[in-house]
């Protein structure tokens, strides 16, 4: 998606980083447009090997308030997955965040084998899919196995015990995001307050501190010869509910993701926790506009189309 917060590379910055850090020029580069914030180039060294490097937007770019250290969130937790279980996660090469060589902080890591899964799955076979679905249900519960200390933001100064204090903070930041750049939402900014303040006892049931990637959604899922390659973009992962992933959401219905996952029919307050976080998200997709300065008008459409039909599920889950 085209951002004007991304950063872009030259090619002599290019070279400057492989030079340094790899010890190799960038024979070739092309940029990865998939993103949304971070950066990311496909870098052919001059010794025909391949690697991604991503590049942070600006240290004075104005970000939304849940968006604290993302770059320095994804390379963390990359290593730690990397570190405490065996899924298929890229290895960091390096990691700069000490702008002296580029004005932004950027990292190197492996390029993966295969295409993102929105890209190829209208060509698979719903078999295909099925064991797709039913694969990452397995991975995303062994990731949602890694246990924190606290609630809260994985690059956080400071974590909550409370995981209710905790979504309560980054859904009232949302709302104060987009206040502040005066996004239009389909009810009063005080009465989407109210109505989720109703609901936030049902978080009382989360005690534990679970690992959240948050967005995997089809486009950070790689497919290789039927079966799944990689798993990207962790930039945004927290320390949460294991119910806040996103294969729980309202984008997806797959039967296959809850068998692998291990997970049945969701209890009445695990359906009340679900709607929060379908509340959310659909909010940043929404507030998130203004902050990237997105200019595609289809996708802006589609974010108040998208936020309109969330605000309606959410009230109609609230009174069933």
């Amino acid at each position: 998606m085209e951002s004007a917060m991304k950063r872009k590379f030259s090619d002599h910055e290019m070279t400057a980083i492989t030079k340094k850090n790899l010890g190799k020029a960038a024979a070739s580069v092309k940029e990865l447009t998939d993103g949304w914030a971070n950066a990311a180039y496909q870098v052919i060294l001059e010794d025909g090997g391949a690697v991604i490097i991503k590049a942070a937007p600006a240290s004075n770019t104005k970000m939304m308030s849940y968006e604290q250290g993302l770059m320095q969130t994804e390379v963390g937790v990359l290593r730690l997955v990397k570190e405490a279980s065996d899924l298929p996660v890229p290895a960091v090469y390096a990691h700069d965040a000490t702008e002296s060589l580029v004005d932004c902080e950027y990292f190197i890591m492996e390029m993966l084998e295969g295409e993102p899964y929105n890209k190829v799955k209208e060509g698979l076979t719903e078999d295909q899919r099925k064991q797709i679905d039913y694969q990452l249900g397995v991975y995303n519960r062994q990731l949602n196995e890694i246990r924190g200390e606290r609630f809260g933001l994985y690059a956080a100064a400071e974590g909550s015990s409370s995981w209710r204090e905790t979504f309560q903070s980054l859904l009232l930041g949302v709302l104060a995001d987009g206040e502040r750049e005066g996004v239009r939402l389909p009810a009063d900014y005080d009465v989407i307050r109210t109505e989720a303040a109703l609901r936030f006892g049902a978080l009382d049931e989360v005690t534990e501190p679970r690992l959240i990637h948050w967005d995997l959604w089809d486009g950070n899922v790689f497919i290789k010869d039927g079966n799944i390659s990689g798993i990207i973009d962790f930039e945004r992962a927290l320390w949460g509910d294991p119910l806040m992933e996103h294969y729980f959401s309202h984008f997806n219905r797959s039967t296959a993701f809850l068998e692998g996952y291990g997970i049945g029919k969701l209890t009445a307050e695990q359906q009340n926790r679900r709607a929060l976080y379908d509340l959310y998200l659909d909010l940043i997709l929404c507030i998130e506009c203004p902050f990237r300065q997105y200019e595609d008008q289809y996708h802006l459409r589609w974010v108040q189309d998208n936020m309109e039909q969330g605000w309606k599920r959410f009230l109609e889950n609230k009174n069933s």
